[in-house]
């Protein structure tokens, strides 16, 4: 399974999940943002879209390193689109964050970072800095919004929009797939889209954005914890401390 049949089909499942869960509670409405929602959706789906080109120009590891720098766009573009302030703690938060990142995505080795070529590089920051864009509107989103949940669904909706002229592609891959490859991708759509994201917008309403982004990095704590326990991968002390900056990092922005 190719990557943009996996993104294409996570994403259109993950809507038809929350499209029923609203239709079921009642909860299907027309009066919701639609500019934004539109602009939210559409960034979303170029974001992913960019990624997965990016990566097969450049190394998963540089990819994952370059990606993960929207914690620092999102510092670096709060003040402009949302006038929110950064107070000592934020930007020492964000700082420790971004040497976490280092540490935990290359080890110290960069030698890795002379595979790929500069424009897959460039693809990949794009994705970050459009993906930091959707992380700081998604706050005036979630503040405004009354339904939460159909405001998602319409943002899956519109997220879909850009992934659909690389559906003739590879729409002769969908009959074929494994029943390994349907659960990923139900998978996926449930609990790495659906649900963190819905708890996600609810926490964005009392959090900032830039708190917001920092402290969505556990997720790179989560999966070394998880690559060490049930893969088998072994864990370094670079990569140790890196998990433990982040960890310090996710707690200063927490309690400022």
């Amino acid at each position: 399974m190719d990557a943009y049949t996996f993104v294409f089909l996570r994403f259109f499942f993950a809507l038809l999940i929350m499209f029923a869960i609203v239709l079921f509670s009642k909860n299907f409405t027309f009066n919701f943002n639609k500019r934004l929602i539109l602009f939210l959706g559409c960034i979303n789906g170029i974001a992913y879209l960019l990624q997965y080109i990016g990566m097969s120009y450049t190394s998963a590891s540089k990819s994952s390193l370059l990606v993960n720098l929207t914690v620092v766009w999102v510092a670096l573009l709060s003040p402009i689109l949302l006038k929110e302030k950064i107070g000592r703690k934020k930007l020492t938060g964000v700082i420790l964050s971004l040497l976490g990142i280092v540490l935990v995505t290359t080890n110290l080795d960069f030698q890795s970072f002379a595979i790929g070529n500069i424009m897959g590089d460039f693809i990949v920051i794009a994705a970050g800095l459009i993906w930091a864009i959707f992380i700081l509107y998604n706050k005036p989103l979630v503040n405004e919004t009354k339904n939460l949940m159909a405001s998602l669904t319409w943002l899956l909706f519109f997220t879909i929009i850009p992934l659909m002229p690389m559906v003739p592609f590879s729409a002769k891959n969908f009959l074929t797939l494994p029943w390994e490859a349907w659960s990923a991708i139900l998978y996926t759509a449930i609990f790495c889209w659906n649900i963190p994201y819905y708890i996600w917008s609810k926490g964005l309403r009392k959090i900032s954005a830039v708190t917001s982004s920092v402290i969505l990095l556990n997720e790179i704590i989560v999966s070394v914890i998880i690559s060490t326990i049930f893969l088998g991968d072994s864990l370094t002390v670079v990569t140790g401390i890196g998990a433990v900056f982040i960890m310090f990092a996710i707690m200063l922005v927490s309690i400022e």
